[in-house]
Order: C-alpha cells, then sequence, then structure tokens
C-alpha cells in the first residue's frame, strides 16, 4: 500500500492516526519508513540538482560580468587611441552583456529560492522520518514511549523549521545547565 503520493504529504501526515487505523502497526510503520526513506532520496537528488544550478548560475553571472568589464576596457582603450566609433561599439557589445547579466541575476535568484525551499523541504522529512523511526523503536518496545499529550502535539504541530542546527541544540543545552546549575 502506498500511504503518501507527495513529499508533502509525508511532512503533513498523522502518523498516530495511520498507525490507529492499521490492523498491523508494525508493519505500517515499516512500510511508512520505506516510502520515507525513498522521498527522502529524492529530496536529497534534488538539493543536489539544485545546489548545480545555482553554481553555474553564478559562474555564468560572473563570467558576465568579466565582459562587461572587458568592453568596459576595450572603450576606454579606443577613446585613448581617438577612435570614438569604436569605443561606441565597445559600449554596446557591453550593454548586451548586461541585459545578460541581467536575466542570469532573475534565474539566479530564483534557483537559489528554489534550493532553500527544497533544502528546507529535506529537513522536514529527515525530521518526519525520524520521528516515524522513534516510533517503529517504540512499537518494538525499544523506547520508552512518549507521553500522551507529546506525542498529539507532535502530530498537530507544523514543520515549518524542522532541521535545527546542532549549535542551536548545544546553545540550548547549554542553556539548561546553566539553568540547573550543572554548567
Amino acid at each position: 500500500m502506498t500511504y503518501f503520493s507527495r513529499l508533502t504529504d509525508i511532512v503533513t501526515c498523522n502518523l498516530s492516526k495511520i498507525l490507529a487505523e492499521s490492523d498491523d502497526p508494525k508493519a505500517t510503520i515499516a512500510e511508512i519508513i520505506v516510502e520515507m526513506e525513498e522521498g527522502l532520496a529524492g529530496a536529497e537528488r534534488s538539493v543536489n540538482t539544485a545546489n548545480a544550478n545555482e553554481t553555474r548560475l553564478s559562474d555564468e553571472l560572473n563570467e558576465t560580468q568579466q565582459q562587461s568589464d572587458y568592453w568596459t576596457a576595450q572603450a576606454k582603450d579606443q577613446l585613448t587611441s581617438g577612435n570614438e566609433d569604436k569605443a561606441r561599439l565597445a559600449l554596446v557589445r557591453k550593454k548586451e552583456v548586461e541585459a545578460l547579466a541581467a536575466g542570469l541575476q532573475q534565474q539566479l535568484d530564483a534557483a537559489s529560492a528554489t534550493r532553500e525551499h527544497l533544502l528546507t523541504t529535506q529537513r522536514a522529512l529527515e525530521a518526519r522520518l525520524a520521528d516515524a523511526r522513534r516510533r517503529q523503536q517504540q512499537l518494538d518496545g525499544d523506547t520508552i514511549p512518549e507521553s500522551p499529550s507529546e506525542s498529539a502535539s507532535l502530530e498537530e504541530e507544523s514543520v515549518t523549521d524542522p532541521g535545527a542546527a546542532a549549535s542551536e541544540i548545544d546553545d540550548e543545552l547549554e542553556a539548561l545547565k546553566r539553568e540547573l546549575g550543572q554548567a
């Protein structure tokens, strides 16, 4: 049985409800984890592709800036040589390159936004997969179950920033230690 048709289905699913409605929660969570791992692998590929696109566009934009600088230098050289027509032609070429650069900048901005969106989705999938693995361990009796209210609140939350940075976690841990007088 397929549980998810889109990656957003994984992020927004209610695991508690799916498991409660299942005849065999252990088999269900195993299937869900496989689907989540496949979705995460696809998300990672998408992020890698988006990174490559962003890098390529950035390189192209840098190249057009160099071309613009070249045509500016050519215009100056031609003016120094007293050849105003060739200087004008160099400036026309510079304007063409600048127009290309403006288009590339828009594409780069869009590629950056796409990469950020895909990265956020990937982090949300990673968080959801970690939750599913915890639930699988609970079903196998390998961990202490969550409190019912904690489990329900996790299901109801919208995952907006699931990939908390390790440094943020370390900072929060240190603050808790200070609060408890352990630091």
